[in-house]
Order: C-alpha cells, then structure tokens, then sequence
C-alpha cells in the first residue's frame, strides 16, 4: 500500500529540501501579509527546481505567483542566463512576491508581470518556446492554461501542473468541493494527451507533470 503523509514529507525535506532563510521567509511571511497559505509544500518546490534543471530550462514561466515561494525555486533551478517569467493578477501578491524574491538573490532572474493571466498570454508567444511551464493558478482556467502550454513550450520541455489532487477529493478520500470534478476532468484531459508523456508525483496536493515528446 502506498503511503505518504507529514512523516514521509518531513523525512523527505531532511534529506532533500535545505530551505534557507530566504525560502522560509517567503512560505512563512505570505500568510501574514495576508495571502492565502496554499503555497506548494517545500518538497514540491524542490521537484521544480530538479524538473526544471532536468530539462536545462532558460525560459521559464509561472502562471500564479503567489507570494513568490515556487517561483525562487524555479529560478534557482535555471540554466546559466536563465530566466522566469511569472504572471500574477492580484498586485499585492505580487509587491510580496518582488520582496521575496530580492531577499532571495533571484531578482534580476525574475520578471514579474501582472494581470489577468489569460489576457497576458496573449503576447507571450513572441517570447518563446518555452522549456518548462508551471501553473498554479484559478482551477477553472487549466484547460486554456494548457492549450497555450502545449502550443507554446518546446519539444521534450516540461510542463507541471499543481492541486491534482484536491486534497484527496479526487479519489474519494474527503468530500468533494467545487473544484473537484473539474479537476478530476482535467487529470484525465492530461493523461490521455498523445503530445506527452505524462504522470503525477504524489506529494503534497498532487503535481501533474508532462513532458512534450511530440507535437
């Protein structure tokens, strides 16, 4: 039977996830500035940051900022001159967002753009293809965040997607919310995808990830 709880997490973040300072401040310091504490878990900031060292990203993109917690762990994974570009609607996100990330020595790594998402991507097609896409943003708007992904990351580029799991509505371990059935929908959009080659990495609330192996 497979397992995996706040034990395994712990034992995992030992091992593999030194946070510093930095990282700490900004999982820690969101929630008290007032932004929702739904932050990825530091083991999922940390399988960004492989992923995106993995495919040897240098053009990166967020879509949700947040508080700026996953995007210092993908900027930190970035090849030589590599670059983030992380969409954000709300502006005060994103003012703590460009704090975190100058405290964490990735700024000039870092552009933060803020807007609706939908309307900014519009034009960012002129910037790539991009090598590894992360969204983690409103769960109604994955399935036109990832039409653009496909259409707009490279060949073998990366694309990862968080909340699979709905905190485990999706397979019937809490009840459902009202996030459920669309994200279960969408776990199975993004597996049944022939442009990639796809699975979920089961820590935290569930990370789809995808590589695009044809197009």
């Amino acid at each position: 039977m497979t397992i995996y709880n706040d034990e395994f997490s712990a034992y995992i973040n030992s091992l593999f996830v030194p946070e510093d300072a930095a990282l700490r401040r900004a999982r820690e310091d969101s929630p008290k500035r007032g932004l929702p504490a739904i932050q990825i878990k530091p083991e999922e900031g940390r399988f960004l940051q492989f992923l995106v060292r993995a495919c040897g990203a240098q053009k990166a993109l967020e879509i949700g900022t947040l508080g700026g917690y996953s995007g210092i762990w993908i900027a930190r994974g970035l090849s030589p001159g590599g670059r983030l570009i992380t969409l954000e609607v709300e502006p005060l996100h994103a003012q703590v967002a460009a704090e975190h990330f100058a405290a964490a020595g990735v700024a000039e790594r870092i552009e933060i753009r803020v807007g609706n998402a939908h309307d900014l991507l519009k034009s960012l097609p002129a910037e790539g293809p991009f090598d590894f896409i992360f969204i983690d943003a409103e769960k109604t708007g994955y399935p036109r965040y990832l039409d653009w992904a496909l259409e707009n990351i490279r060949l073998n580029g990366v694309i990862a997607v968080h909340n699979a799991f709905r905190k485990g509505s999706v397979a019937g371990l809490v009840e459902p919310d009202k996030h459920t059935a669309i994200t279960q929908e969408f776990n199975r959009r993004f597996a049944g995808e022939s442009r990639l080659l796809s699975t979920i990495f089961p820590a935290g609330d569930g990370m789809l990830v995808g590589v695009k192996v044809s197009n």
